[in-house]
């Protein structure tokens, strides 16, 4: 297994929409146990493929390690969609492995239905709740070229872009 470069705004790949993945091969589920470590490494609970540069409908999560005296409980999705998502909102303070050090309170969805493929190209169907519902929408918003900033007003998506920007310059 081998730790990716995690890519940060402004990289183009993080605004495009995805492909999605054509099948499952070694290289796929080696790629994935990259991500794992990876995101373990970081630390985060999610990590989606753009994020390590590549654009392709994939993501890797873990929400058990935020919970006291759980194991982990990793979870990868293989061209995940959301089939179902509930009229009730919850709030979340989000941040993002690919926008370090800066985090927002986001409103989405409570729970969600998820159809995506596992490691072994089987179709699965989880419905997500809590913290779970909220790392699932948005790591597939990755994969739709959307980042958690989106969900702010301009002027505060707008300076974290100038400040990451100016960032990657020097």
């Amino acid at each position: 297994m081998a730790l990716k470069e995690i890519v940060n705004i402004p990289a183009p790949v993080l605004r495009k929409k995805c492909a999605p993945v054509p099948g499952i091969t070694p290289e796929l589920i080696t790629l994935i146990e990259d991500m794992f470590e990876t995101m373990y490494a970081a630390p985060g609970l999610g990590l989606a493929a753009p994020q390590v540069a590549l654009p392709m409908r994939l993501f890797v999560a873990d929400t058990a390690l935020k919970e006291e005296g759980h194991h982990p409980n990793p979870l990868a999705m293989i061209n995940p969609e959301i089939v179902e998502k509930s009229t009730e909102l919850s709030s979340y303070e989000e941040g993002c492995l690919s926008i370090p050090d800066y985090y927002a309170e986001i409103e989405r969805p409570a729970w969600v239905k998820v159809v995506y493929a596992d490691p072994k190209g089987a179709t699965q169907k989880l419905k997500c709740e809590g913290l779970l519902a909220t790392v699932v929408q948005h790591e597939i918003d990755h994969l739709n070229g959307i980042l958690f900033i989106d969900y702010l007003s301009k002027l505060r998506r707008d300076r974290v872009i100038k400040k990451f920007s100016k960032k990657n310059q020097l």
